[in-house]
């Protein structure tokens, strides 16, 4: 029972909590410190007078409590963060939180003790008009190395933000704000510091200063400096020792836990070997191998999961962050994410969901041409069941299915030699023929076609056992005049078609849903692409909007792949 109880304090969800609250009273102190500072914008007597607020908040015992409580726990928790990481191996934004966490006691710590420390245990004035007076006139060295500190702590704490809000619906919309805000307080905090410098090393101001004189700080005996200095050297050594412990700690824990390697193998005859105590995710991406994880390896999706295969005998049992995603997707047995199982013993497993390389970025926007019309073809396609599929699924689960089949159609559009129009939910639209005539657009369209049909059932065929249902995807394609030019607005612009043709291309991927195939074509389609369908039955279908009927060839997969063979597309 003890045992227990110590465990659920301990967890990674409260410790990863105590890490955020922790840190967000830290971010709230410095907030409250550049705003001050700005106000020296004002004059220093008004700095002064906001600063008697600042020092309510954390200048009282409750206040001091929670402010170095909250200092404390966070080195502590931080540095416990870097022994349990088993590589290095990260985000550049991550590396970079870290290197500035690492660096902040180096610039606050002289700080903190010749302000707080000092006037607690000297009665010194550590107000405005004397500290700025130091830091500007007296040790310029100094207030440079605080400005650096004061920007290095800033930025470690607006990179744990960025973090902890990045998944939030809310978020996206707000960022322009939250950036601007980031930086424009420590922007006029040190523009602040810089004006209450020039005031305060001012011949007048040396004059008059405050009522009664320009007040220079009392200078400390031989004694108090040399214990200053003394909190001064413990407090560095105190830190730089415990960084040092942990980082030996790791290494004698490599040393140690490379006598004892993990294989964890895959049913391809991959092999990847690992120190115990590595998650399979991070197993993978030292490998280099590519494993998806849509949510960074935090266990707030389940787009890592692997399916044991064999070991699962020696698998640890998953806690309880891990339980509540497998449980949202109701996974069978043997089924664990990779981001959260370390595997004790050798053990065999498989992805299920199969990481596919990035499609290479285009070197820029579609050229910007003004709209004219010519003839093109115009492909609609969309998934029959996707709401069905994604009725129980995880936000991130959705995202990744959606970028698979994507990429199926991006690539099957690009490869046949047309271009991605849009994606709207689980439809999307191509151009075909925009640069060529219209015979060679119908064929490409055509090509296409044949490659995201081939294309989703062999993403059928590695998501099998995901799939509740198989996807099932319906195409339609039409040829015509359409007005081809950039449309948008300032950088949201791309190049698109609109007219008639476009709607009735719409209309005939909806009459492939009505007829339950997967590729429905017009006739000025197959005319213009030379196809042979003598013989072939065609329809008369009605269109919304079209007075007269429009006669078109419905194509199962059979006849799809008779008429546009696979070899023909290489």
């Amino acid at each position: 029972m003890a045992a227990d109880v110590k465990e659920s304090l301990i967890s990674p969800r409260r410790i990863r909590m105590a890490k955020l609250l922790s840190g967000l009273v830290i971010f709230a102190f410095l907030i409250t410190h550049l705003a001050n500072h700005a106000v020296g914008l004002v004059s220093v007597r008004a700095a002064d007078d906001m600063r008697r607020f600042f020092l309510f908040v954390w200048r009282t015992g409750p206040g001091t409590v929670l402010l170095y409580g909250s200092f404390l726990l966070h080195v502590i928790l931080a540095l416990a963060a870097i022994y349990r990481r088993r590589s290095f191996l990260m985000p550049r934004a991550e590396a970079a939180q870290i290197v500035f966490g690492l660096l902040v006691p180096f610039f606050v710590v002289d700080h903190v003790i010749s302000t707080r420390i000092a006037s607690e245990l000297f009665r010194l004035h550590d107000n405005y008009e004397n500290i700025v007076h130091m830091m500007w006139t007296k040790s310029p060295v100094d207030g440079l190395r605080q400005s650096v500190g004061i920007l290095v702590l800033w930025l470690h704490g607006v990179i744990g933000i960025h973090f902890w809000l990045r998944y939030r619906a809310w978020y996206q919309s707000a960022v322009p704000w939250l950036l601007t805000a980031a930086i424009l307080l420590p922007v006029l905090a040190l523009l602040g510091f810089i004006e209450m410098g020039r005031t305060i090393a001012s011949p007048i101001f040396l004059l008059s200063g405050y009522p009664g004189g320009y007040y220079d700080p009392t200078s400390l005996s031989a004694a108090a400096m040399s214990t200053l200095r003394s909190i001064s050297l413990g407090t560095y050594s105190a830190f730089g020792l415990s960084l040092a412990a942990v980082l030996l700690l790791r290494v004698l824990r490599w040393l140690k836990e490379r006598a004892h390697l993990v294989a964890i193998r895959y049913p391809n005859g991959e092999t990847i070997s690992v120190p115990r105590g590595y998650t399979v995710l991070e197993a993978s991406r030292l490998a280099g191998k590519p494993h998806y994880s849509a949510c960074g390896g935090k266990g707030r999706c389940s787009t890592c999961r692997v399916q044991v295969i064999e070991g699962e005998e020696n698998l640890p049992p998953p806690e309880a962050l891990e339980q509540r995603t497998l449980a949202r997707i109701n996974a069978g047995p043997g089924v664990r994410l990779a981001c959260q199982l370390r595997p004790k013993a050798n053990v065999m497993l498989s992805p299920i969901l199969v990481a596919v390389p990035e499609p290479e970025q285009q070197g820029g926007n579609y050229e910007a041409i003004p709209g004219r019309e010519r003839d093109i073809a115009v492909l609609f396609c969309d998934l029959r069941n996707f709401t069905y599929l994604t009725e129980t699924r995880l936000p991130f689960d959705i995202v990744f299915l959606l970028n698979r089949y994507f990429a199926v159609v991006g690539r099957a559009v690009e490869e046949a030699g047309g271009r991605m129009d849009k994606f709207i939910g689980d439809g999307a639209m191509a151009l075909f023929g925009v640069s060529g005539t219209a015979e060679d657009g119908c064929r490409q369209a055509l090509q296409a076609a044949a490659r995201i049909v081939e294309g989703i059932d062999e993403l059928n065929r590695q998501l099998e056992n995901e799939l509740s249902t198989p996807l099932r995807i319906a195409i339609g394609i039409h040829t015509g005049a359409a007005v081809v030019g950039t449309l948008g607005y300032g950088t949201v612009q791309t190049l698109t078609a609109i007219g008639d043709t476009v709607n009735v291309a719409s209309r005939l991927e909806s009459v492939a849903k009505d007829h339950d195939v997967p590729l429905v074509i017009s006739e000025p389609v197959a005319s213009l692409a030379g196809l042979a369908l003598e013989g072939q039955q065609s329809r008369e279908v009605p269109l919304r909007g079209r007075l007269l009927p429009l006669k078109v060839f419905v194509f199962d997969k059979v006849l799809l792949r008779r008429l546009v063979p696979l070899s023909a597309l290489s």
